[in-house]
C-alpha cells in the first residue's frame, strides 16, 4: 500500500476545516425530510399518495337557503352517533348590568340592581355560553323550565362566532 493510499484511507482529521454550518443545516432538513417521510409512510400503510387537505370555510352556511343543503351533506357523511352523549351546560339569562366594585361590595339582603332587559322581553337561552334561542320562563309541576319562543338559525349562530 502506498502513501497516499493511506492518507485516503484514514478518517480526515478533526484539524480540518469544520463543515460550514449551512452545510449542516442542510444535512438536518434532509434527515428530517427523510423522518418525516418515513412517519408518513408507516401512517398511510405504504402508500406515497398524498391526502388533499382542503382548509374548512363558513362561506356556505352565510347564505340562509344553503344551508339546509350543508347540514344535509354533512349528516351523509358524519356519524352523529359518537357526540350524542356529551353533555353539555344549557343556561338562561335573565339580563346583565355592569356596577363597579365598591357598588358591588355594598350589596347587602334586600339590595336591588337594575338589569339591562326589560320585563317581560324574551330571555337568552345559552349553551356553554353560545345564545341558540330565546325564551320565557314556565313552572311545571313546581319546577322552573323553558319554553323557546325564537331559535336562533345555524347560519346567524356561525355568524355571531366571528
Amino acid at each position: 500500500m502506498s502513501d497516499e493510499e493511506d492518507l485516503e484511507s484514514q478518517p480526515q482529521s478533526e484539524s480540518e476545516e469544520p463543515a460550514e454550518s449551512g452545510d449542516d443545516e442542510e444535512a438536518l432538513e434532509d434527515a428530517w425530510g427523510e423522518a418525516l417521510a418515513e412517519q408518513a409512510q408507516a401512517e398511510g400503510g405504504g402508500s406515497d399518495v398524498e391526502e388533499e387537505i382542503t382548509p374548512a370555510t363558513y362561506d356556505a352556511l352565510e347564505q340562509e337557503e344553503s344551508v339546509g343543503q350543508v347540514l344535509q351533506q354533512q349528516e351523509d357523511n358524519v356519524n352523529l352517533e359518537v357526540i350524542l352523549d356529551i353533555p353539555v351546560t344549557l343556561s338562561m339569562e335573565i339580563g346583565r348590568t355592569r356596577i363597579s366594585i365598591r357598588n358591588l361590595l355594598q350589596l347587602n339582603q334586600g339590595s336591588v340592581v337594575e338589569l339591562d332587559r326589560l320585563a317581560g322581553e324574551p330571555m337568552d337561552v345559552l349553551v356553554n355560553g353560545t345564545l341558540i334561542a330565546h325564551g320565557e320562563v314556565v313552572v311545571v309541576n313546581d319546577k322552573f323550565g323553558i319554553r323557546f319562543t325564537d331559535v336562533i338559525s345555524p347560519a346567524e349562530r356561525v355568524r355571531r362566532l366571528r
